[in-house]
């Protein structure tokens, strides 16, 4: 399997006088006309929130158009997300636009609390309205510390949800870090959550290792997920930085992980050269892309990937390889 990086996209540059660093997790909603691209700036040091820019279609390259206002703002004094918000995953469904995204607090003892929200839009993603003050994605007798990265993907009539749970905060060089692992729920709704037994689906291959941000997308007769990964010692643009990673299944309940497989990895001196995170797949037409960010956490902007479907090439033959299984 092989991703053909296509370069940079958008990189924040005080743009309104808000989107002033950081273009983290950008999520992808395909219009007919356009690719409407949901991600998060940093006002200022420790908030964030939800902007939103459309691109062209033909040519994800080109920014159409970058709105004003942002489209989510962070929630009152006292809220799972006073603090800031960021996007998780956009879907259309029935003529209204569903977006998760995590809401994050600073706390005392560790440095923040992290779960997710959801909002929906009734004029095609233009503007959100919270559905909820408080998280769908909370804490369970099993599921404790942080649920982030919700997205959904919808088999016979059910909504298969995969999310990172937080696994334990531990202590290196006198700073608070976090491992979280991918685990997986149903939903019939959206809203609520079942199934939720906190037990990850992939092995992990970094001791304390933290794997997020799961993208699913269904190729043929197999269920392709990106996510990314990283370790605990000098992750921020180090050799632990994150990558990105790869697992397949055939029914969406038991993964098998092959990152060798992923198609993609860091290389030259460009704005990924150091990290890439967060990964968003979509199909577009007949192509599928990968938007992703670069160093920095998103600090460098975010760009994206065509995967290459070319007679004979390595991912139409690992597909069909995959599929015979």
């Amino acid at each position: 399997m092989k991703w053909i990086k296509k370069g940079l996209i958008f990189k924040a540059n005080g743009e309104y006088g808000w989107i002033n660093s950081h273009a983290q997790i950008p999520k992808v909603l395909v219009k007919e006309k356009c690719l409407r691209i949901y991600f998060a700036p940093r006002p200022k040091p420790g908030e964030s929130c939800i902007a939103m820019m459309d691109l062209d279609i033909n040519n994800p390259s080109k920014m159409i158009h970058l709105y004003e206002k942002p489209v989510l703002e962070h929630g009152e004094e006292g809220q799972f997300d006073e603090h800031g918000v960021m996007p998780n995953w956009v879907d259309e469904i029935d003529g209204k636009v569903y977006l998760t995204y995590v809401g994050w607090s600073r706390r005392d003892s560790i440095p923040y609390s992290n779960w997710t929200g959801i909002a929906c839009s009734e004029d095609g993603g233009l503007s959100f309205k919270k559905m909820f003050q408080g998280p769908i994605l909370d804490r369970t007798p099993y599921e404790t510390l942080s649920g982030t990265g919700l997205m959904y993907i919808k088999e016979n009539g059910i909504y298969y949800a995969f999310y990172a749970n937080g696994t334990k905060w531990y202590k290196r060089d006198q700073r608070w870090d976090s491992a979280y692992e991918i685990v997986s729920a149903k939903s019939n709704d959206l809203i609520h959550l079942y199934d939720r037994s906190g037990v990850p689906i992939l092995p992990t291959r970094i001791d304390n290792e933290a794997n997020t941000v799961p993208t699913v997308i269904k190729i043929d007769n197999i269920y392709h997920m990106w996510f990314c990964y990283r370790g605990t010692d000098d992750y921020h643009d180090g050799k632990s930085s994150y990558s990105i990673g790869y697992a397949w299944s055939k029914d969406l309940e038991n993964w098998h992980r092959d990152d060798g497989n992923s198609g993609i990895e860091k290389d030259g001196d460009g704005f990924d050269s150091k990290m890439m995170a967060y990964p968003c797949v979509v199909k577009v037409r007949d192509k599928y892309l990968m938007f992703y960010n670069g160093n920095g956490f998103g600090q460098s902007g975010f760009g994206y990937a065509e995967l290459d479907l070319s007679e004979g090439d390595d991912a139409k033959t690992n597909i069909d390889v995959l599929d015979s299984r």
